[in-house]
């Protein structure tokens, strides 16, 4: 049996970007709650709760990256990598929820219009909206290769989009005082941030799941380590994600009949192949010749 603990951490968000970016969501959140019930703008409140999950969502992932970052140990043997996953889902699954929240109430107002204030809204969402450009800036970087920081990043990013819809309604009621554009951004808004979310959601679940990674389809693999020399064929294999990071690959290696050192050079192959073509970086083989009598490509049963 081999193992292969190439690591590729990728890009990370210093905390210093994280410390920043939800002070930033605080400070917009209480500003966008005071002017949003002054100006009576529901498009406005609802970014004001967008940017207080952010600032929540901020605080999850720096846990999570902290928890990731701690030592392996007799119980947790992988470590706790998967923390950062579980926060992804918590803080999509919020958004989800604040999101439906926000169609419910933008339904009510449509029945039960009122006057806004627009210059306020403006004001206010021109705010919002600068704090969550420089948030999603800050975090950008760490967002392409973590799906937590993916996630706070993705609710940076919305909450972009929603306060520059916040301020074209502001500049619709201002001059045109259409007064049902409020909710009807609100409503879109909300619809935007479901879809993207979905996306993480769906991700990160699959990852939970320990299903294969997408764009890695089983049968090519097998075709390509049965292609060195040596090997007989490779079956009940286990591919999964541990992390954005770190993909693990298992299986059962059947060989001609050689001596144990020799499949050394035929275990660094398999590494090499698996690493370069899939950036598989954890891989556990187990080299046998003859020793199982069900050779299928998953195994059946327990």
């Amino acid at each position: 049996m081999s193992h292969n603990h190439s690591h590729d951490h990728g890009a990370e968000t210093s905390e210093k970007n994280l410390f920043i970016t939800m002070s930033l969501n605080f400070l917009i959140t209480i500003a966008e709650v005071i002017g949003g019930f002054i100006s009576g703008s529901l498009s406005l409140i609802s970014d004001a709760l967008h940017n207080f999950s952010d600032g929540i969502t901020i605080i999850i992932t720096y846990i999570a990256m902290r928890l990731s970052k701690k030592p392996k140990t007799s119980k947790y043997t992988f470590g706790l990598k998967r923390a950062e996953i579980i926060a992804a889902i918590i803080n999509a699954s919020t958004l989800i929820i604040i999101s439906f929240f926000l169609i419910k109430e933008a339904i009510e107002r449509f029945y039960s219009p009122s006057q806004i204030t627009g210059n306020l809204m403006l004001i206010v969402a021109s705010l919002g909206l600068a704090a969550n450009v420089a948030g999603t800036l800050l975090l950008k970087k760490g967002s392409k290769g973590n799906l937590n920081i993916r996630a706070a990043y993705f609710h940076l990013l919305s909450d972009a989009v929603s306060s520059l819809a916040v301020i074209i309604g502001a500049v619709f009621i201002i001059f045109y005082k259409i007064y049902w554009i409020d909710p009807l951004l609100t409503i879109l808004i909300s619809v935007y941030i479901l879809k993207e979310t979905y996306e993480i959601v769906k991700e990160a679940l699959d990852v939970i799941m320990m299903s294969s990674p997408e764009g890695i389809e089983l049968n090519e693999l097998k075709d390509l380590v049965e292609s060195i020399s040596g090997i007989k064929n490779v079956h009940h294999i286990h591919l999964w994600k541990m992390n954005d990071n770190d993909t693990h690959f298992e299986a059962h290696i059947e060989v001609e009949d050689m001596a144990v050192s020799k499949t050394i050079e035929i275990q660094k192959q398999i590494e090499h192949k698996l690493h370069d073509k899939y950036e598989i970086n954890h891989t556990t083989l187990q080299f046998e010749c003859g020793a199982c009598e069900e050779v299928n490509l998953i195994k059946n049963g327990n």
